[in-house]
């Protein structure tokens, strides 16, 4: 990334809105944005992809629906650059391996960090966990708020939904049903 081709782009944007720049907020808000932009809201885009840690599965283990819930999601939009954010829920049922719960968390931040849309972010999560685990299935639900509907156009709010199913995840009906039940769960901070 090019932090000083994002902070002119700034310049030039608040420049084109006609906004004072010579008024004392808006002195290093190009800096500022710049900085937010490469080094935290796209973060994604200069990561290098990772591989998890992961660990066998012992012998007498009965492989069971592993599922983290409530992951926070904050994204931006590749279609108007506004922010959405929710929450996220990943799953996979180990074949040989499982990998750190935190893992789950941190593929969820790694694909989040970077403009796009959430049908592909949702779809992403699930594949890059069945490529690093090889797992019988895989499943993610991502619910988030969307400020380009929000804030322009119908200017309404709503929580958008998709989900990526792969593996038994998709092929047995019960898998799907208990996976579906368990991420429509209330968040610990609701209780």
């Amino acid at each position: 990334m090019d932090k000083e081709k994002v902070r002119k782009s700034f310049q030039l944007l608040l420049e084109g809105l006609g906004v004072d720049l010579e008024n004392t907020h808006y002195k290093n808000t190009a800096e500022r944005s710049a900085n937010a932009w490469v080094d935290e809201l796209c973060s994604g885009l200069g990561e290098k992809k990772f591989s998890l840690t992961t660990f066998p599965v012992a012998q007498h283990y009965e492989p069971s629906m592993v599922v983290l819930q409530h992951i926070p999601v904050r994204s931006v939009c590749a279609h108007h650059l506004l922010p959405f954010f929710g929450e996220a829920t990943v799953a996979y049922i180990p074949d040989d391996r499982l990998c750190g719960l935190s893992k789950l968390s941190r593929i969820v931040d790694y694909f989040s960090r970077r403009p796009q849309v959430q049908e592909e972010l949702t779809s992403d999560i699930a594949n890059f966990l069945c490529e690093q685990l090889s797992p019988q299935g895989a499943g993610v639900i991502v619910k988030a708020t969307h400020m380009c509907m929000a804030m322009r156009g119908v200017s309404h709010d709503g929580v958008m939904t998709t989900s990526s199913l792969k593996g038994t995840f998709l092929s047995e009906g019960t898998v799907r049903a208990e996976f579906m039940a368990l991420a429509n769960t209330l968040s610990l901070n609701k209780l």
